[in-house]
């Protein structure tokens, strides 16, 4: 069983960066695709990016292609997914997610039914 912890998130301004970390425990994820997913209010849950395994390709919404990056660190069983030049709709809750099984391409990093293990969330606030 994977236990997925979110943090980082925050209130901030337009314009500025915030990094989340997605840490994980109970094994290793270091083989696993993991995922980013945010829902806003009254909004449904979105793919944001992902990391696949094998390999190290990364997937990401147009929304957030050229300002968010995803990135795993091993030893430290976390991924991070660094967000720059925030706009007020990237408000919602980000949560992580990882799959127990490979990935190769992009429809199968976007669907939420793919992915075994979810953390509990994290809210971004975004301010104009």
């Amino acid at each position: 069983q994977v236990q997925l912890v979110e943090s980082g998130g925050g209130l901030v301004q337009a314009g500025d960066s915030l990094r989340l970390s997605c840490v994980a425990s109970g094994r290793t994820i270091s083989t696993y695709p993991v995922a980013w997913f945010r829902q806003a209010p009254g909004k449904e849950r979105e793919f944001v990016a992902a990391i696949r395994w094998p390999g190290t390709n990364t997937y990401y919404a147009d929304s957030v292609k050229g300002r968010f990056s995803i990135s795993r660190d091993s030893a430290k069983n976390t991924v991070y997914l660094q967000m720059n030049n925030l706009k007020p709709e990237d408000t919602a809750d980000y949560y992580c997610a990882a799959r127990q099984g490979v990935m190769f391409t992009l429809a199968q990093a976007t669907a939420q039914a793919n992915y075994d293990y979810w953390g509990q969330g994290t809210q971004v606030t975004v301010s104009s």
